[in-house]
């Protein structure tokens, strides 16, 4: 298996003579994208994260969609908000951007700073390499693509010991891992496309 030195390596090799490097970590719910990202920023210094999660609707808004049992899935994230930041980040600008809470369940606005002269900015998200719109569109800003794969069993239970340590009951983790967890899931390792790098990561 990969380590985190072994794919901080690959990046900066492709980076090399580059002043700004945009990395899309890319992974299914309960791969370890969030853990992987900050170990992966160590590796790599002088990096920024980007975390998708913070583009979440808020509930207010996924209620009056009646998409609220289903957040998570690609129809429940302000893509092209994303989409804004990312050009904006390209371009060098210091941006200001939300970070998603779990526990409280809601995205903080203006929670974290990505630097204007970070050299690399790992983007840390579900979908990012979707091969269906509007996610697609963002596959040009990024400079190369780091996808996870970690198998479906081991997700399965990450996702149901995330919820339980939430304080969720058994009965309440079981019920949204199997009706939207896992949905999310498949469809990433159906649909997510392909990697420059494929990371099968150590345990976390």
């Amino acid at each position: 298996m990969d380590s985190v030195v072994d794919i901080a390596g690959k990046i900066a090799e492709r980076a090399e003579g580059r002043d700004r490097f945009v990395v899309a970590l890319a992974g299914p719910p309960g791969a370890g994208k969030s853990t992987l990202s900050e170990h992966l920023a160590d590796a790599l210094g002088d990096a920024a994260i980007l975390q998708g999660d913070g583009f979440h609707y808020d509930n207010a808004i996924l209620d009056a969609l009646g998409r609220r049992q289903r957040k998570g899935a690609p129809d429940t994230f302000d893509v092209a908000g994303l989409e804004s930041v990312l050009r904006r980040i390209r371009h060098g600008e210091d941006v200001v951007v939300p970070v998603f809470d779990r526990p409280l369940d809601l995205a903080r606005a203006g929670a974290a700073r990505i630097a204007g002269d970070a050299r690399f900015v790992i983007v840390e998200g579900n979908y990012l390499t979707l091969d269906a719109a509007p996610w697609s569109a963002l596959r040009p800003l990024f400079d190369v693509t780091v996808l996870i794969d970690v198998p479906r069993v081991e997700l399965e239970k990450r996702l149901m010991r995330r919820w339980l340590e939430l304080g969720w009951s058994g009965e309440q983790a079981a019920h949204w891992v199997a009706s939207n967890d896992m949905p999310n899931v498949d469809l990433v390792q159906a649909q997510g496309g392909s990697g420059d790098i494929l990371w099968r990561p150590q345990a976390l």
